[in-house]
């Protein structure tokens, strides 16, 4: 007898990778039980209870889909029908290229359509054993400690972690203008989304000494057995590898010209980027940090505009954590020694908003799929969703894995091998959509 298609699927976690599981599983007609914990039972990083909350940065990255991976990723999961999408665009905020939202907004616009489902039940409680016959663990970086030990169990080896920094928000009306301006690097998007503040070569110089040398938060139980993931590194640890490593990275000045200096490019340049959609909130953008709170108010008031700076919020640091996916999943995301059990978002390994809510999308999708006795079809592995997914679950080395954001190295190389730069970028981005299409004709066709 085969599968019944009136009994729920299980997702665990509330996040972005577990609502759009939930939402993809809904829009095949098949029922959902999505289990959050919070509020009751708080993380180290989130501040209620609303799903989909985003904890970090406001920023999904590039929206463009022709140069850029991750904006193809944007683009690949609107033709699926993403529901993470949908919310990101209803509420995006001026950001040049990029596609920021406002995060609360964004959050409500989930949170109202999960609830809109009739097929979808919201359960809040922890979950601590995995007992049905079909389940997504989708807890994200931040899986409780007694689910994490049933993991542990099941999978037979500790789960891997690393180290995510939260950025510091200021509010608006507390930047001085007379030093700061408007503007996106190369004067792309609208050309003014980004609030900058310049520093001369002494300036800058001075700041990098003073990181070395400010005051910390300590994490002794675990900060020295968890490495740091590449990609979010507080800014304190960049400044630590060489004093021009800041300038080259979150504080290059190309593409800016500073209007009161008679459009001179300043030595380095600290960019802000709207958080809200009244405009009130501002992050500090790639200045994730481990700072205690006085020594970010002290040192970040240093930053010319930012010495009357008022916090909204001071940043952080957090351990997150992620399972060894290249050994432990099949290409379905399932467990391969338990059936019907799948990892989605971030617990798999892969980084950053987008790239979570993708894996949440596909493995909803193949959960569904497995319920109404189908087989997984799984996407071409030249689209954005093929590579990532594939990355994840064989394409990385299980002895060297680490988070990984969608990049177009993950990519098959293209059969003329005589394109570079943004000619292959684009060529890769064509190719992605056109099989992606394809893909999702015969998919129609066999439904």
């Amino acid at each position: 007898m085969g599968p019944d298609p009136k009994t729920p699927i299980h997702i665990v976690g509330g996040g972005l990778a577990g609502t759009e599981a939930a939402w993809q599983i809904a829009q095949a007609g098949v029922p959902v039980v999505l289990h959050e914990m919070r509020p009751d039972r708080p993380t180290e990083a989130h501040s209620g209870g609303a799903l989909a909350e985003l904890v970090c940065s406001n920023s999904f990255r590039s929206d463009d889909a022709d140069y850029n991976a991750v904006g193809l990723l944007h683009e690949e999961m609107r033709r699926l029908g993403s529901l993470i999408m949908t919310a990101a665009d209803a509420h995006r905020l001026p950001a040049g290229s990029a596609l920021a939202v406002d995060r609360d907004d964004f959050s409500k616009a989930v949170e109202t359509a999960i609830q809109s489902q009739p097929s979808i039940v919201i359960q809040r409680e922890e979950v601590t054993a995995l007992d049905w016959d079909s389940v997504i663990v989708a807890t994200g970086p931040l899986t409780s400690p007694d689910l994490a030990a049933t993991l542990r169990t099941l999978t037979g080896e500790d789960a891997l972690a690393f180290f995510d920094a939260i950025a510091p928000i200021v509010y608006k009306d507390s930047i001085d203008f007379s030093v700061a301006w408007f503007q996106s690097r190369y004067d792309k998007g609208d050309g003014a989304d980004y609030v900058n503040c310049p520093l001369d070569y002494g300036q800058y110089h001075d700041f990098v000494a003073a990181l070395g040398t400010a005051d910390t938060v300590q994490y002794k139980e675990w900060e020295n057995i968890t490495p740091y993931f590449e990609g979010c590194l507080p800014i304190e640890v960049m400044g630590g590898r060489g004093p021009e490593t800041l300038a080259h990275g979150p504080m290059k000045p190309v593409g800016l010209s500073n209007p009161h200096a008679n459009n001179w490019r300043p030595y380095a340049v600290v960019q802000l980027r709207q958080d809200n959609a009244l405009g009130t909130l501002y992050n500090i953008v790639g200045f994730q940090t481990k700072l205690t709170h006085a020594e970010q108010k002290r040192l970040f008031r240093k930053i010319p505009g930012l010495a009357n700076a008022r916090f909204a919020r001071f940043g952080g640091l957090h351990r997150n954590t992620f399972i060894n996916s290249p050994r432990l999943l099949d290409p379905t995301l399932t467990l391969k020694t338990r059936p019907g059990l799948r990892f989605a978002g971030q617990i798999t390994g892969c980084e950053g908003y987008v790239e979570s809510a993708a894996i949440g999308l596909l493995a909803g999708r193949f959960a569904a799929a497995e319920r109404l006795g189908r087989a997984p079809d799984l996407p071409p592995p030249t689209t954005a969703l093929g590579a990532l997914l594939r990355h994840l679950t064989g394409g990385a080395d299980a002895t060297t894995f680490q988070p990984m954001n969608v990049n177009f190295g993950l990519f098959p190389p293209l059969a003329d091998d005589r394109l570079r730069g943004r000619e292959r970028k684009r060529a890769v981005a064509r190719c992605a959509l056109a099989d992606l299409d394809a893909w999702l004709g015969r998919r129609a066709e066999a439904a």
